[in-house]
């Protein structure tokens, strides 16, 4: 009970509006930037290191302070959450000097946002498929399909999808539960940990935009809770952002799958994305995957295929 506490607590200090006077905002931003600063070293940086021993991997305070162009003082106040405003020219030096890509960038600024309006999120109506998206499932109903939404519910899938992984995905279902909490989707994706990496590291980019997101919070938590990989790979501070990954099935009829995943934003909700299964034409996948659409072809009583769109 002490441990599961400790590590609710873990992940609500990274996204809720104050704990103990400290703007958790701030906490957050503290470690992803000791984080940054541990991968790298000075040869790596482009300086010489200071002299004297050293007690980190990566980066002294000092060494990255002088890089960034900031003192000392105003860097330590940084990484210990005492620093109430961070400024655009700040966020762009640290960026430079910790070689941010484009993605850690984005999540350095949204976890640098000033925090003074930051609270608990209200309960809000729940998020619809956008028709373009919709159509355009249609248009690909050939190929399995996924439409996710905020904190990966599934918004719409068709069954060519549900018949690849071997799962219902209702809409209105976590895509993000199914894929740690369920012991057969290891089963079913035999490189499961190449795709479940980065998907902790989207959850962590989520959360910086949203991290007055009460149910987000609760969703990392009980992620956190159920599986250790993804304890450890939350801890790693790593982020992505919709990333092409290739997926490998190994389905029970018919034989291994291999696809690329790519995802689109629609121009109405970029909180919507469609997440594509392609395949390369004349592989024994896209031979495969006429006989499991004809098998998934039949109505299923009772079971919607996607959310209504009103």
């Amino acid at each position: 009970m002490h441990d599961a506490g400790a590590r609710r607590a873990q992940v609500r200090v990274a996204v809720r509006s104050y704990a103990g006077g400290v703007p958790a905002d701030r906490s957050a931003l503290g470690a992803f930037l000791r984080s940054r600063r541990d991968r790298l070293t000075p040869a790596q940086a482009g300086i010489a290191a200071f002299p004297g021993p050293r007690r980190v991997p990566g980066l002294r305070k000092e060494e990255l302070a002088v890089l960034a162009g900031l003192s000392p003082d105003h860097y330590s106040r940084l990484e210990q959450g005492r620093q109430q405003t961070v400024t655009d020219e700040v966020v762009r030096a640290l960026s430079r000097a910790l070689q941010l890509d484009d993605v850690e960038q984005a999540h350095l600024r949204d976890l640098a946002a000033p925090t003074s309006r930051r609270r608990w999120a209200v309960a809000e109506a729940a998020q619809r498929p956008d028709p373009g998206m919709l159509r355009l499932m249609d248009v690909l109903d050939h190929v399995p399909v996924l439409l996710l939404g905020r904190r990966s519910v599934v918004l719409a899938r068709n069954r060519l999808l549900s018949a690849v992984l071997g799962t219902d995905m209702e809409p209105g279902s976590s895509f993000a539960r199914w894929l740690f909490l369920d012991p057969a989707a290891r089963v079913r994706l035999t490189n499961w940990a190449d795709f479940a990496g980065p998907a902790v590291g989207a959850l962590r980019y989520e959360v910086g935009r949203h991290p007055d997101d009460r149910l987000l919070v609760e969703l990392v938590d009980e992620l956190r809770r159920g599986d250790p990989d993804v304890a450890g790979w939350w801890d790693d501070q790593r982020v992505t952002f919709r990333t092409s990954v290739t997926k490998h099935v190994d389905h029970p009829a018919a034989g291994p799958l291999t696809f690329g995943i790519e995802s689109v934003v629609g121009p109405h909700d970029p909180e919507q994305r469609l997440v594509v299964y392609t395949v390369a034409p004349g592989s024994p996948t896209a031979h495969a995957l006429p006989l499991l659409g004809s098998w998934a072809s039949e109505p299923e009583p009772g079971r919607p295929a996607r959310l209504p769109t009103r």
